[in-house]
């Protein structure tokens, strides 16, 4: 007896990007407010970053309200509502709770429901891990539409005497509605990751975790650090920072070209590039590297929102857009890598 052939959906050609919208903390927090804690100046974090204000979350703003606002104003671009939606894809290492995941919730909080939805935790990469399989969910035919967000609220795990990482972060969040198109709008993803380095980006759980590694020896539990415990014991970040530059300077430019060549592209084909936001002096560095054409538009929203790890390249091009720096239609290369050391890149066509 022959054995019944499975059905499968009918594949499509292509996808593209129909919307981008963004949502950034209300709240602008320039160099000045900052800088006492870390014994720095507005000066120094300019040179060193490229940031002159991070923008953040009000008091009472969640990871979920930063999320549904992006992905509101993306929907109302495409001229779509959550009952069009097929899926649900949000980039977070800010959701606090391991379950239920921010995609479900948000997916209720829009009005998709029963779309499928799911967390991707690949922090500065995640919203290009997400685009990647967005495009594969539509040109497989299994989904029409499909949103992807990236969004953090940084501030949440901000210790500020930290000088390694906390003085960059920013609040916000980037959505992308993900369609049907006849002609590719995405090209192929180049991705990876290295967790052999995951020690350069790291989570310290709490102030006492930190004062150990800081002391290389255990805390003495006195009534002093207990009640400094009990003040301060969300998880913090931090980096190793020249690591992460060398690892990024020295690896990206090559995953940038390939991700070119993978959509078929030549460097001078390239319009606007837009890499995660981690530091303008990355950005500077990348752009020497790459070699584009001199006239390339450039992502660089971290001046005034901060680094926002899976918010950053979708708020990047949110602004590029509205403001028209770059338009529909532009050929545009973007490109996200950090902790994990995840990394991920792929030519797209902006809406």
């Amino acid at each position: 007896m022959t054995k019944p052939t499975l059905a499968q959906p009918t594949p499509v050609l292509g996808s593209r990007i129909l919307a981008v919208g963004g949502s950034r903390g209300s709240e602008l927090v320039p160099n000045d407010d900052i800088v006492g804690p870390i014994n720095s100046s507005d000066e120094w974090i300019q040179q060193r970053t490229g940031i002159k204000t991070r923008a953040r979350a009000a008091k009472g703003v969640t990871v979920k309200d930063l999320a549904v606002d992006a992905a509101q104003d993306a929907l109302a671009k495409a001229g779509l509502t959550g009952t069009d939606l097929d899926a649900v894809l949000v980039s977070t290492v800010t959701h606090f709770e391991q379950t239920p995941s921010l995609a479900t919730i948000v997916t209720d909080a829009i009005g998709a429901t029963p779309a499928p939805a799911y967390d991707v935790s690949a922090a500065c990469a995640g919203y290009c891990y997400g685009i990647a399989q967005a495009d594969a969910l539509v040109r497989a035919g299994t989904a029409e539409n499909v949103l992807v967000i990236g969004v953090e609220k940084m501030s949440d795990f901000i210790d500020p005497t930290d000088r390694t990482i906390s003085f960059l972060l920013g609040d916000g969040a980037g959505a992308a509605i993900v369609g049907r198109s006849d002609t590719p709008g995405i090209g192929p993803t180049v991705w990876g990751s290295d967790g052999s380095q995951a020690s350069v980006i790291y989570q310290t759980h709490s102030w006492l975790d930190y004062r150990r590694e800081e002391l290389g020896e255990p805390v003495p539990e006195t009534p002093e650090t207990a009640e400094e415990v009990s003040q301060m014991t969300t998880p913090t970040l931090r980096q190793l920072g020249p690591t992460v530059f060398k690892w990024v300077i020295s690896s990206m430019p090559n995953i940038a070209r390939r991700a070119v060549d993978a959509a078929g592209l030549q460097l001078e084909d390239i319009d606007v590039f837009i890499p995660h936001q981690a530091n303008m002096r990355i950005t500077d560095q990348l752009l020497k590297l790459i070699k584009f054409r001199e006239d390339i538009v450039v992502g660089r929203d971290i001046a005034d929102t901060g680094n926002t790890s899976a918010a950053s390249i979708p708020l990047a091009t949110e602004r590029l857009l509205r403001e028209g720096q770059a338009k529909s239609g532009d050929i545009a290369l973007q490109i996200g890598f950090g902790a994990g050391l995840a990394y991920a890149a792929q030519v797209v066509v902006l809406p």
